[in-house]
């Protein structure tokens, strides 16, 4: 989410406002249970010796998002959670009860007596970006969640098993900490089918940085992703000795999001004059979101490039910017031919490219037209946040290596199977 989340191809961008909403938790989950107390974060389970490998479904168009079913709880529920590197909290719509969720009341997760987190543990204060302070310790632990379509989530933190199978076949139950959602307002016509959002952001928060607390995996977060689904991994099992393209991770800008940068823009392989650019990668955003001046200059470049060519402007409710031509498209493979090769650049360094060919940016509609997947952010309320979303990152081997403060990409045939 990049603290935005993009959902079935409309905006609804994130900014996470997290609070300790202790009043309104002692009266609706008085009847559930009591805060459980603080939880060992030390454990030693596998030694750092393995990882966590995930069967991703979705696409960009028409779905909109991506998605893995992870099991909570003991005996293990099934919950199909959006992947987000953009976001550190994971949460699930949560029958505390329920008001605004989009599941069957027997497809929400059901709190038990004990498990919600108190607000000095460690996991509460690393979801606040201010200095976090408890009137008692020993209340319960908020979240609150805005978008910026005016949809919301309004929870309470607390943990519960996480089954996993490990790729070294060992089996491990860690007690991770996530978020209750019981209070869900949502303004897109489309209610998300997924029950939550799975968070491997930078922050103590997400379950990456969880499971590397806990010595269970390394701190490193991959994925691959394609028009059919993909693969989602945490652990540096999967992480090749070769062939990885590697920019440094940004610490300043964006303190929990994956950001690189200063990037510069080329179009054709030639300089279009925009440098500078930090960029967020976020699995959680359908689109590529750019600051108003970049995406003009982007969308005047393509303008320009597909001058003479046998295109037309056309309305298409899927996006802003379409284009139809002599006969409708059925794939972005019939469409590219018109289209150019954009690339970031980062650090000045000739070799270190993330291309963005016409299949990374464009999308081939229902009614057979091509429209343009870079969107402007500035307008979708995103401020000066340059955002590389899935239609960016797919087709490509995309790793998070927080042990190294890095982040690497390589082309890669994302419906292959790893394992």
């Amino acid at each position: 989410m990049a603290d935005q989340k993009m959902k079935g191809g409309t905006v609804s961008i994130m900014v996470l406002i997290f609070l300790v909403l202790s009043a309104t938790f002692h009266g609706c989950f008085a009847a559930i249970g009591q805060v459980q107390p603080p939880r060992k974060r030390n454990t030693v389970v596998n030694g750092f010796g393995s990882s966590v490998f995930l069967t991703v479904s979705g696409n960009v168009y028409p779905l909109g998002y991506y998605s893995v079913t992870v099991g909570i709880g003991n005996p293990p529920k099934p919950f199909q959670l959006d992947i987000d590197t953009g976001s550190d909290l994971t949460w699930v719509q949560c029958d505390a009860p329920c008001t605004g969720c989009s599941l069957p009341r027997d497809q929400l997760y059901k709190p038990v007596k004990n498990n919600f987190l108190a607000c000095k543990d460690p996991i509460c204060a690393a979801l606040h970006s201010k200095a976090h302070q408890c009137t008692n310790p020993n209340e319960k632990c908020g979240f609150q969640v805005d978008y910026a379509d005016h949809g919301s989530v309004l929870g309470a933190m607390l943990s519960d098993n996480f089954p996993l199978r490990l790729v070294n076949n060992s089996l491990s139950s860690p007690l991770l900490a996530f978020g209750c959602g019981y209070r869900l307002q949502s303004r897109s016509p489309h209610p998300p089918t997924t029950a939550g959002v799975l968070g491997l952001g930078k922050s103590k928060a997400s379950i990456s940085s969880q499971l590397s607390g806990m010595r269970i995996t390394k701190n490193v977060v991959g994925h691959c992703l394609s028009g059919q689904g993909g693969f989602l991994f945490l652990g540096a099992d999967f992480v090749p000795k070769s062939g990885m393209t590697w920019t440094p991770m940004l610490q300043n800008s964006f303190d929990k999001h994956y950001s690189s940068g200063p990037a510069e823009l080329l179009f054709g392989g030639k300089p279009t004059g925009v440098k500078g650019l930090d960029v967020i990668f976020d699995s959680g955003a359908t689109y590529t979101y750019l600051t108003s001046k970049v995406y003009q200059t982007v969308l005047n470049l393509v303008r320009k490039d597909l001058s003479g060519k046998q295109l037309q402007d056309v309305k298409d409710k899927a996006l802003p910017i379409c284009w139809k031509g002599a006969k409708s498209f059925k794939s972005v493979t019939e469409a590219r031919k018109y289209f150019n090769t954009f690339a970031l650049s980062f650090n000045g360094a000739s070799n270190t490219h993330l291309l963005l060919p016409p299949e990374a940016y464009l999308i081939v509609t229902e009614l057979g037209n091509v429209c343009l997947g870079i969107l402007n952010g500035t307008e979708a309320g995103l401020g000066t946040g340059n955002v590389i979303g899935d239609i960016s990152l797919q087709n490509k081997l995309m790793i998070y290596d927080n042990e190294n403060q890095r982040i690497g990409w390589a082309s890669a045939d994302c419906t292959r199977k790893l394992r």
